[in-house]
Order: structure tokens, then C-alpha cells, then sequence
């Protein structure tokens, strides 16, 4: 079996810094899931009182993405002039309020520029986070990734609850939204004071603070291989990072399908209730948070490639029976398989692209959520020209094809790693 060497007895205490640090950006993690994803439940509501297809509103949503694309690409200036931990606070705390417009959308241009926007802040709040969280991982010297994840489904579960009970008690969009503004808000400004403070590469090794920064591997900068290189990638990299990203493209577009379209399915196939439709987006994420909260073990035995392709046979199976046996059990179950089988994937690849040598730091966890950005801009117009051509049920079928790609590309991800030791002054036992 592998396991990952931490360069430390796994036993070491954790400087108290580090362990509000987690506390903190899990509970940004968790704020992150939470307020985008009470406005899913509520998504059957806004298609109905503005009057789209399945296929103007899969274009809005589709569309949304392109905020994202655009702002993530400028995610790595950002945190390496302010730091990872004020960017995402920011962004998160933008992200709130664009929700709001979202909620009181009146048409599909408010709502797709609605979008936009959200997802533009949702993306910079996305890599800058998982960045600090990876600071974070490296004080542990073990994985704790896949629990960030984790508090991030278990809040986006928590905004699908929120979202399903306003709908069926009638709670005014709008209302829902101010809600969430305030509340997520002030959450999340109040968990910058535990961030960790200084540099984003203060937990990478000397040897590491170079061009390969982060990648575990005891090569010093300046015998780095010369080259053509791309945003201080070489060519080799770049292409290992892309495969990495279309990792992600499958893995959120998979996500896509229990997000965006779980409602509207539950709804369009089975006549469900408001709450009921919101169970196939809490089935997916409910099964999603268990796979993460318990994924850290999981990868540190096996490995994050076997893990992933565990995993994609687990949602490809579940998915089919959901698809040729129609019924909501078999729906919610087939939602859940799919939750279950992309757990580990954002964390694994943001882990693989942070720690590649002779990638600088921020520059690999920006690509890799670009491409994952790209995932959720193509695959809703697709789904919803499908849904319209053939019905939801036969365009869902596209979800197993997903972990098709999933297994084509997983050979990147690791069988096991090595952890660089921090050096800061903050890393001794508490």
C-alpha cells in the first residue's frame, strides 16, 4: 500500500496558529458551499417566474462560468501582492452580495450577467482558499484537504436544507437572499483575524521556494530544467497540469448535474414536491461531504489515482441504475453515487498542482480551477439542449460518460507524496 511519508512522527502536536487557521478556512469553506447553493433548490422557481426553456436556462447558466474563467486568471497577482487569506475573505464577502441579485433575477440577461458576477468572486474565493488551505496542510504534514471539502459540501448540504424549506414555506427570493448576505457576510470577515499570517510561501522549504515550490521534491531552483517556459511552467508541467484540470472538468461538471439539475429532474420526471426536488442536490452533496470527511484516510492508504477511480466506477454504476430504473429512490441513489465518486477529486488535483516542481506558487491551484471553471461554463448549455431534445432523464445519461474522463485522466494524480517539512518558527510543537 502507499503511504505518505510525512518527514515527522504523525503523532507531533500542531502549533495552535495552525489549528485556528483550519478552523478558519473550514468555516470559509463551509460559508463558500453554503450561500451559492441555497439558491439551487430555488432555481424551478426562478426558471418558472421568468419563463425559460430548459435550454435559455442552461445557457445562463452555462454562461455564468465566463466570470469565473476571467477572474481566475488574475488569481495568483492577487494573492501574491495580498496574500491568500485577505483574497479569499474579500471574495467571499463580493461573492454574498452578488448572490442577492441572483435571487431577484427578472429576466435571463439579470440573470445570466447575475451569474457573472458571482461566479467571478465564487472563483478567486476558490483558489485563494484552497491556497491558504494548503499553507495550512503543509504546518500538519499530513492530508487534511479533503476535509476542507468536506466542510464545503457539508455547507453546501446546509444551504440546499435552507433552500429547499424557504421553498416549500414560500419565503420571498428576496428575503432569502438578504439572509444570506448578512449572515454569510459577517462570517466570513470574522474568520480572517485566525488566518495564518505573512507570505504564502512561508511553509515551503528552502530548496522549494524557487520555480518548484511546493512540488516535495529536494531540487533547488537554480538547477531547474531551462526551456520554454509558460507563466514559469515548463512545457512538461503545463501539460501535466492541464490533464489535472480536465480531472476537475469531469469532476464539476458531475457536480453540475446534482447542482443544477437535480431540482428541475426530480420536478420534470417524478411531478416531486418543492423539498422533495431539492433532495437529489442534498442526495449528491450529503454523499459528497461523507466521501471527504473520511477521504484524508482513505488517500493516505491508497493513494489519490486509485481513490479517484474508486470512485468513478462507484458514481458511473449508480448513475446507470438511476438512469434504467426510473424512480425518485433510485434517482436520489444514483445522485448520491455520483456525490460519493467525485469527493476526493478538487482536493487531489489542487494538492498535485500545488506541490508539481517547477511550478510557482498559486500558479498551479489558478490553472487547475481555471480548467474546472470551464467544466461548469460548457456542460449546462449541453445538458439543458439535451433536456429539451430528449428530456432530463435521457440527458443525465451524459453523468456516467463523465467518469469515463474521470478514469482516462487519473492516471496524473498520485499514488503517494512526499511532504516538504516547514521551516518557519511558527511550526513548533504547541
Amino acid at each position: 500500500m502507499n503511504v505518505h511519508s510525512t518527514g515527522a512522527p504523525p503523532t507531533a502536536p500542531v502549533a495552535a496558529d495552525a489549528r485556528f487557521a483550519r478552523r478558519a478556512i473550514s468555516l470559509l469553506f463551509f460559508l463558500n458551499g453554503a450561500s451559492f447553493c441555497a439558491i439551487m433548490p430555488r432555481y424551478p422557481e426562478l426558471v418558472e417566474s421568468i419563463g425559460l426553456s430548459n435550454t435559455a436556462f442552461g445557457l445562463a447558466i452555462g454562461i455564468g462560468p465566463v466570470g469565473g474563467l476571467l477572474a481566475g486568471l488574475g488569481a495568483a497577482r492577487l494573492m501574491g501582492r495580498f496574500g491568500s487569506a485577505r483574497v479569499a475573505v474579500l471574495a467571499q464577502i463580493v461573492a454574498s452580495t452578488t448572490h442577492l441579485a441572483v435571487y431577484v433575477s427578472g429576466s435571463w440577461l439579470w440573470l445570466a450577467a447575475a451569474l457573472v458576477l458571482a461566479m467571478a468572486a465564487d472563483s478567486i474565493t476558490d483558489i485563494s482558499m484552497n491556497a491558504h488551505g494548503m499553507r495550512v496542510e503543509r504546518r500538519y504534514r499530513r492530508s487534511i484537504m479533503n476535509s476542507y471539502h468536506g466542510w464545503w459540501s457539508l455547507g453546501a448540504v446546509a444551504g440546499g436544507l435552507i433552500g429547499s424549506t424557504f421553498a416549500q414555506i414560500g419565503v420571498p427570493l428576496w428575503v432569502q437572499g438578504v439572509i444570506g448576505l448578512v449572515v454569510f457576510g459577517v462570517l466570513a470577515a470574522g474568520s480572517l483575524r485566525f488566518m495564518l499570517p505573512g507570505h504564502d510561501a512561508t511553509e515551503r522549504t528552502p530548496a522549494t521556494a524557487g520555480p518548484s515550490a511546493g512540488s516535495g521534491a529536494e531540487v533547488p531552483a537554480e538547477v531547474a530544467p531551462s526551456g520554454v517556459r509558460i507563466a514559469g511552467m515548463s512545457l512538461r508541467a503545463l501539460g501535466l497540469i492541464s490533464a489535472l484540470g480536465m480531472v476537475l472538468v469531469f469532476a464539476g461538471s458531475t457536480e453540475d448535474a446534482g447542482n443544477t439539475w437535480g431540482a428541475l429532474f426530480m420536478t420534470s420526471t417524478f411531478g416531486a414536491t418543492p423539498f422533495f426536488a431539492g433532495m437529489a442536490f442534498v442526495a449528491l452533496q450529503g454523499a459528497q461531504t461523507i466521501g471527504r470527511f473520511t477521504g484524508d484516510a482513505v488517500v493516505d492508504r491508497i493513494g489519490d489515482r486509485a481513490t479517484a477511480r474508486l470512485g468513478a466506477l462507484v458514481g458511473a454504476l449508480g448513475m446507470s441504475i438511476a438512469m434504467l430504473v426510473p424512480h425518485p429512490v433510485t434517482a436520489l441513489i444514483g445522485f448520491a453515487a455520483a456525490g460519493w465518486g467525485v469527493a476526493t477529486l478538487f482536493p487531489s488535483a489542487f494538492r498535485a498542482a500545488d506541490d508539481m516542481p517547477g511550478v510557482p506558487p498559486g500558479v498551479g491551484i489558478t490553472v487547475v480551477g481555471w480548467f474546472a471553471r470551464l467544466g461548469f461554463f460548457v456542460t449546462p448549455p449541453i445538458v439543458g439542449a439535451l433536456g429539451d431534445a430528449f428530456t432530463l432523464r435521457y440527458a443525465l445519461w451524459i453523468v456516467p460518460l463523465y467518469m469515463l474522463g474521470i478514469l482516462v485522466f487519473s492516471g496524473v494524480l498520485e499514488t503517494g507524496r512526499r511532504r516538504s517539512a516547514p521551516v518557519s518558527g511558527d511550526d513548533r510543537p504547541a
